[in-house]
């Protein structure tokens, strides 16, 4: 009798984690590599939130917690709901588990029956189908290109739904691509929302504050608040507030939902850890003025990185609204061969290559749905993204 449960077949490791684990493997036998491959910012953790965790543990604040969180923490979840977002949700519509991909999944253990779709457009986040998969739901891949600068179109949200469609997935600002829908656009997919009142959405808002150019972030629920009833909105600790560590997401949604989200996690983590919701509500009502310094920082990496990367042999990279990662295509250069005679079929091939000639770690655009492009994070320092990109052009003017 085989060991392993029949629906790990469906399911792939996690392609950014195993790209940052290469890249360290490779710096432990002695190669000089640069990796570009977390998603993870390289500011510390503000020195206020640091302080109230060290308080909480001084105070003996080291025991279990209720399921969903401390009340102090669904208060202030609730509060920045309010305050960033217009959205009303009672504390008890509050669920905070340890980090995103937990809530995903308590929300679809709880929710995804067999046969059932979820839409995933596509350039995606690489956990979203094979967390659906897990629970015999069906990933539904809505294609996305440049052309759309990544984003889902009204017509083609219609065309994907069909009586069997659970849940549509909604990413803004985007990983990998870093766009960002703006009201306008999310007006026009809201619109055929309202035609599918059986479609639930889940918007993955993780990189709320991330954003540049004056971009004005808008959450689905927000621009269309008769969608609140099936929206579940979902956010966390992680990327503005500098915590990927502490691992704290959360999410507002319908009574129905956290409650069944709940039960779930009940029987699984319990509760993310008390220290970490105690520093999570020191950041959530404290002094944000970091965050305005950090997107400073990270718009002019972003410039650079753009700016160097549409510079190089084959190479076409957009410029995103927000987050921290660019998504250049590489379609040019699949077919040419390497100095040691690879031939560059796939964008894995570019980046195996890369890696090998120059200690570049990127993670490949298959990873994402959608190809010939890699994902670069651009949340390192910038003489590291100079380096890194100069590597990069030297590489690809290498191949014939």
């Amino acid at each position: 009798m085989a060991f392993v449960a029949d629906r790990l077949n469906a399911v792939k490791p996690s392609a950014t984690i195993a790209v940052t684990q290469k890249a360290r493997d490779l710096r432990l036998a002695g190669r000089d590599i640069i990796s570009l491959g977390a998603g993870e910012p390289d500011f510390d953790t503000p020195a206020h939130i640091i302080e109230a965790a060290k308080k909480a543990l001084d105070d003996g604040f080291t025991r279990y917690t209720a399921t969903n969180g401390l009340p102090e923490l669904q208060q202030a979840i609730s509060a920045k709901f309010k305050r960033d977002n217009g959205l009303n949700y009672k504390p008890s519509q509050i669920h905070v588990s340890c980090g995103g991909k937990p809530v995903i999944f308590n929300a679809f253990m709880a929710s995804i029956n067999p046969g059932d779709e979820v839409i995933i457009p596509t350039p995606y986040w690489v956990s979203y189908p094979d967390i659906a998969a897990m629970f015999n739901g069906v990933p539904v891949f809505v294609d996305c290109p440049t052309s759309t600068n990544f984003k889902l179109t009204p017509e083609k949200l219609d065309a994907a739904i069909t009586s069997k469609t659970k849940w549509l997935m909604l990413n803004s600002p985007s990983n990998p691509s870093g766009t960002a829908y703006t009201e306008t656009d999310l007006m026009g997919l809201a619109e055929v929302l309202m035609r599918h009142p059986h479609v639930w959405i889940f918007t993955d808002d993780i990189y709320e504050h991330i954003i540049y150019d004056g971009f004005k972030f808008k959450t689905l629920a927000q621009v269309e608040p008769a969608l609140w009833e099936r929206t579940l909105t979902m956010n966390g600790m992680s990327k503005a507030y500098c915590m990927t560590g502490w691992r704290v997401g959360f999410a507002g949604g319908p009574d129905e939902i956290i409650r069944a989200m709940t039960k779930v996690q009940s029987q699984s983590i319990s509760h993310t850890a008390a220290v970490s919701q105690v520093a999570s509500v020191a950041a959530l009502n404290g002094p944000h003025d970091f965050i305005k310094e950090h997107n400073k920082v990270f718009r002019d990496r972003r410039d650079l990185v753009v700016s160097m990367l549409n510079q190089t042999q084959g190479l076409n990279c957009p410029t995103p609204e927000g987050a921290f990662y660019v998504y250049p295509s590489c379609k040019e250069l699949i077919g040419k061969t390497t100095e040691d005679g690879k031939c560059i079929q796939t964008d894995e091939d570019f980046v195996t290559a890369l890696i090998e000639a120059e200690g570049v770690a990127a993670v490949h655009g298959a990873a994402f749905g959608l190809s010939p492009h890699f994902r670069i994070s651009y949340a390192t320092s910038t003489d590291l993204l100079k380096d890194a990109c100069e590597r990069i052009q030297r590489f690809c003017a290498s191949l014939r």
